[in-house]
């Protein structure tokens, strides 16, 4: 799959499937490899569009300030260069953040818009428990650690003890999806970043495109409360609570995701908001 140049930036995309676009936008420091269970259910209705974000996986990795606004044009820059006017929008974690800016500042773009496991940041964040924030600010503890032992660390604040438990091949699946393309140290701190400097709170009732929020409800990493602020503050948003279920539930609850994903999307279609064509050049 290729990588496109974007003024300052490579990013690296793959695409399957065919019908309306609909871009997959990834967490902190993932990769396409980790839509592993969504991208097989989602292209056969879409022509999804995956990418690794800026510091992440095949894309360029220049140790500069990133901030959303960034990633969010880096998003917009990748569409024009594939020729995509109009999309679907589903982020997760970190990508959702990205989504939210994306959805704001390029209202006219956006379809729907799906946003998992992810928080409108700022003073209205709903911070994690005492151990949670231990892990997720102990960035210099995990410099000494392998990237096999910094996945499985990570492991109990992703999925619900449970799943780890009883699903120990999809697990390894993904220790080794995340350790494939591990970025360098200075990726994970321009990551975080531009998470710490994220704020939408003010802004989301700005959020034209008919959205879905969804959150596991024992989320660890980014407690559902979030997820009720979020839907919340964006004008008609359904929300959708995935019981007993952690932060990656895209992959703790890859099914019952996809089928309320999926079941949304269909809900509205393109021409439904935008009857024009929505590729140039297809």
């Amino acid at each position: 799959m290729p990588t496109v140049k974007l003024n300052d930036i490579g990013i690296y995309y793959e695409t399957y499937g065919s019908g309306e676009p609909l871009v997959l936008i990834m967490g902190f420091t993932g990769t396409t490899e980790v839509w592993v269970c969504q991208i097989p259910d989602l292209s056969r209705e879409y022509r999804v569009i995956a990418f690794d974000n800026r510091g992440s996986g095949r894309s360029d990795k220049p140790d500069i300030p990133y901030t959303m606004p960034m990633l969010a044009q880096d998003t917009a820059d990748l569409l024009d260069a594939l020729g995509i006017v109009t999309c679907h929008v589903y982020g997760v974690s970190m990508g959702g953040m990205i989504a939210q800016e994306f959805a704001i500042r390029c209202p006219e773009r956006v379809i729907s818009l799906v946003l998992g496991c992810t928080s409108c940041g700022g003073e209205h964040f709903i911070l994690p428990d005492e151990e949670t924030m231990a892990f997720l600010l102990g960035m210099e503890h995990r410099g000494q650690l392998t990237p096999e032992e910094m996945v499985r660390e990570s492991l109990p604040f992703a999925f619900t003890q449970g799943f780890i438990d009883n699903s120990s091949d999809i697990v390894e699946q993904y220790v080794l999806m995340q350790m494939e393309h591990w970025p360098p140290p200075h990726s994970f701190m321009r990551q975080v970043e531009a998470m710490m400097t994220h704020d939408t709170y003010d802004r989301l009732p700005q959020i034209k495109a008919p959205t879905l929020v969804v959150s596991g409800g024992v989320d660890r990493q980014v407690p559902v409360e979030n997820a009720r602020v979020l839907a919340s503050r964006i004008p008609d948003a359904e929300l959708v609570i995935l019981q007993n279920i952690g932060h990656a539930f895209f992959i703790e609850a890859a099914e019952q995701a996809n089928e309320v994903i999926l079941d949304f999307l269909r809900r509205h279609p393109i021409a439904a908001r935008q009857p024009e064509a929505h590729l140039i050049g297809r």
